[in-house]
């Protein structure tokens, strides 16, 4: 006696993409922070989306859009990190597409893939470290403010952006940087290998470029773009199945204007600062 499928099963089974190949695809978008906030990319907020795209068994692979300044390195480093623990876990290859930008911590992110693809267009690169800041000497002077500041510890006021700049400070601050800077060369050199085609002092004074540039370089393998690479690769029929954050059915967003609308602008600010950097 044969069973009859109820209709939704097959519905869900043609959603699902049936019989094709399925690639799940992973778009990381924003300036990355350790701060949970929509348009930024943290390693709480990107593991359970890697989580759920390497559960799906059946790909051949998986997809992972970077399209990001950089920002946190402790970020970026988790992250990275994260990717290439779950490929080698599931033994899957992992294809990254830059859009807009690949750079600093998002071509941190973006070196963990077995591949780089990228837009002519599209910048990569800037494997270097920076710390910013204000100085604000005589400002409060002027206001007739007087500020006072105790500390346990002589360089616990490293930075104050109301004091002259300290050379200790700046010389403890070069030495952090460097030390950051040597953990994004290793880690480039360790996943990019042989690839890389220029010598230390044009890869990593943090400097960017475009894709063109970047595939002359080594630091991109391909120029391409994911729904073409894809179809080209996995057949016509390739089904994208795009991994998004979950959304609460119960969840009420909280609105606290007072106490949160400053820190928003001035997240904003930052971020948009960091991809004007690049021109964009």
């Amino acid at each position: 006696m044969a069973v009859q499928t109820p209709a939704w099963m097959g519905r869900i089974w043609r959603r699902l993409g049936g019989n094709k190949t399925v690639i799940p695809v992973v778009r990381l978008h924003g300036v990355i922070a350790a701060e949970q906030r929509q348009g930024r990319l943290s390693i709480a907020s990107v593991e359970p989306l890697l989580q759920r795209a390497f559960a799906i068994k059946s790909a051949p692979a998986i997809a992972i859009v970077v399209n990001s300044p950089g920002g946190s390195p402790v970020q970026s480093r988790l992250i990275s990190k994260r990717i290439r623990d779950l490929a080698d876990e599931h033994g899957k290859p992992v294809l990254v597409f830059v859009e807009d930008a690949a750079a600093s911590g998002g071509y941190f992110i973006a070196v963990a893939g077995d591949e780089i693809i990228a837009d002519p267009s599209s910048i990569v690169g800037s494997v270097g470290v920076i710390m910013a800041g204000f100085g604000f000497v005589g400002a409060l002077e002027k206001l007739g403010i007087e500020r006072r500041v105790h500390t346990a510890g002589r360089n616990k006021s490293t930075l104050d952006p109301f004091l002259p700049e300290n050379p200790g400070d700046v010389e403890r601050i070069k030495a952090v940087e460097l030390d950051i800077h040597s953990v994004f060369i290793e880690h480039v050199k360790a996943r990019r290998g042989d690839r890389l085609r220029a010598p230390d002092d044009v890869l990593f004074t943090g400097e960017w470029w475009p894709g063109l540039r970047g595939v002359e370089l080594g630091l991109v393998d391909a120029i391409g773009d994911l729904h073409a690479t894809l179809r080209t690769r996995y057949g016509a029929d390739v089904v994208l199945k795009f991994i998004a954050p979950k959304r609460s059915w119960f969840g009420v967003p909280r609105l606290s204007f007072a106490a949160e609308l400053p820190a928003a602008m001035t997240a904003t600010l930052e971020d948009r600062a960091l991809w004007s950097r690049l021109g964009l």
